[in-house]
């Protein structure tokens, strides 16, 4: 009796002894640094989008919206206000959805939304900028004081409208030409026939 007693002490002793050790062992594994690392690699810096034809026109378009926003903001005095509402509400609106297609590009989170179709996402975006800057500039245009601020945001707005055309047209073209999807569906297609014709031919 007393050597089971004994045997079972030593192995509690053991067990403790292991546990006191493990917790205090400094070579403890933790998933805090594995965690941050996934964090930070699915961020990476697109460098090459920016001297990009599209890169280059979404800086110039967010650029150009900002200082056109900021000359009508310097109107002090405006009756009717409803030109200089309009103009303030979409050179606001296109920096703030222009500048953040751009960080969406320049992080390259478009390739973890796969979900949606971002090269269409574009055309949209450049398509509405075009057509309500020009509708916001010819109705400042139309409606104005003779203010230097606004005559300078009404060219500003112009300016815009035609760089949002460019890219337009950059957009459709890439588009229509770049489209590969059916491509890489019969490419995938012919992989998994060929794998599973690999599959079906081992057992022979």
């Amino acid at each position: 009796m007393r050597s089971s007693e004994e045997a079972e002490g030593f192995d509690g002793e053991a067990s403790n002894t292991a546990m006191v050790s493990g917790a205090s062992s400094p070579y403890q594994p933790t998933t805090e640094p594995v965690l941050a690392r996934g964090v930070f690699r699915s961020v990476s810096w697109n460098t090459h989008y920016l001297t990009s034809q599209l890169g280059i026109l979404k800086i110039s378009e967010a650029v150009l919206s900002f200082i056109a926003f900021i000359c009508i903001e310097t109107v002090m005095m405006c009756s009717p206000c409803a030109g200089v509402y309009l103009f303030e509400f979409v050179s606001c609106s296109s920096f703030v959805v222009t500048g953040l297609l751009l960080l969406i590009f320049i992080l390259n989170l478009h390739t973890k939304l796969t979900p949606i179709n971002w090269s269409l996402v574009d055309l949209i975006n450049a398509v509405c900028c075009t057509l309500f800057f020009f509708i916001a500039s010819v109705v400042l245009a139309a409606f104005n004081h003779k203010s230097g601020a606004e005559i300078v945001a009404v060219i500003f707005g112009f300016v815009v409208t035609l760089v949002y055309g460019v890219n337009m047209g950059v957009c459709v073209k890439l588009w229509r030409l770049g489209d590969q999807r059916p491509l890489q569906t019969s490419e995938y297609t012919r992989a998994r026939t060929a794998s599973r014709g690999e599959v079906e031919t081992r057992p022979e």
